[in-house]
């Protein structure tokens, strides 16, 4: 039987055309915000939040713009009012009902922001309306709770934020993101191998650093949500402050990094470094470099690292899925869990 989340994750090379063809003519319209902002403030949670992980690297990395994640309990709990002149408040929700997200995006425009809303809600989502300019993902309807095309359409989202914001890249890449992610969906890598190493586990470790850090993040939440996973994610650099000392024969590493990337040879050296302590590291993308260091690999877009991410989550939905099933899980509707949570 076919799971809603495979199904979804089928569609989003269809997703992703859409909301290209939707938002790049908004380019300009961001552009103008963009003139006014000297830094951005991305306001999030949960998979959302890891998608606003992506656009701080991006927008930094490519934009030459500070970035920070909000803390949205300054706003709801604490009432802090701060300062936020010069500021672009970058608001990121699926359902673009979340109220916690939409309050935050409210208090950032009082206290002085311009603001952005990224959302699947549609431009009548109170996320929408509440923004100063709404970029309105077109993932269509998506029922299994586990997030993927609506994630991956988030972060063509922010991609296209970024290119209004003047990123020294090539937006003709972007245009390749869809075809790119369909021929991943049809050619994973080894999944079956990666599926039967980490059956028996009751943890694993998932890494990247940079760009590819938001794919490690958004993998680990994955494999927790839906396969019960106790799964870790962590930028490289950290993992090696102390945390490494977890992966061992019951604890595998998940690396990875896009091909090249600044950031690749030190994820090759760390596969190489959990290998050689006896533990299993499976990769995703990196190349033959990355793939050749580990224990088994899934593949990597044929795309630049600044919009790579949108095809390195791919082979981690497809082994969420294909493990959650093997273990006797529903991916479609893991416990515990609904499609909207609202937090206080």
């Amino acid at each position: 039987m076919t799971t809603k989340m495979r199904s979804e994750i089928a569609e989003q090379p269809v997703a992703l055309q859409a909301t290209l063809d939707a938002l790049l003519p908004q380019v300009r319209e961001i552009e103008a915000m963009g003139e006014r902002a000297r830094q951005l403030l991305f306001i999030a949670r949960g998979t959302s939040d890891n998608a606003a992980v992506y656009g701080r690297y991006l927008v930094e990395s490519h934009a030459g713009r500070l970035s920070a994640l909000a803390a949205p309990s300054i706003a709801t709990t604490y009432k802090r009012r701060l300062d936020l002149d010069g500021v672009l408040a970058v608001a990121i929700s699926q359902s673009g009902r979340t109220e916690e997200i939409v309050e935050t995006l409210a208090w950032a425009k009082d206290c002085g922001a311009a603001t952005v809303g990224i959302t699947n809600g549609g431009p009548d989502s109170p996320l929408a309306q509440a923004a100063d300019v709404a970029l309105c993902t077109v993932a269509g309807e998506e029922k299994a709770v586990p997030a993927t095309k609506t994630y991956t359409t988030q972060l063509a989202a922010l991609a296209v934020l970024a290119l209004g914001l003047g990123a020294d890249v090539d937006a003709d890449d972007l245009r390749r993101v869809p075809e790119a992610v369909e021929k991943l969906i049809a050619a994973p890598g080894d999944l079956d191998a990666v599926v039967e190493g980490l059956l028996d586990k009751p943890g694993v470790v998932v890494s990247g650093r940079g760009l590819a850090f938001s794919t490690a993040l958004e993998t680990a939440l994955k494999l927790k949500e839906a396969c019960y996973l106790h799964a870790m994610g962590l930028s490289y650099a950290d993992l090696l402050h102390g945390p490494i000392a977890v992966v061992d024969e019951d604890t595998p590493a998940l690396l990875v990094a896009a091909e090249n990337s600044p950031t690749l040879q030190g994820t090759v050296a760390l596969a190489e470094r959990v290998v050689a302590a006896g533990a299993a590291a499976y990769t995703i993308g990196g190349g033959t470099a990355l793939a050749q260091a580990g224990t088994a690999a899934l593949n990597g877009p044929d795309l630049p690292e600044w919009v790579a991410p949108m095809g390195l989550i791919v082979p981690g939905q497809l082994l969420t899925e294909a493990l959650a099933r093997r273990l006797g899980i529903d991916p479609d509707a893991p416990r515990g869990l609904n499609k909207v949570t609202q937090t206080d």
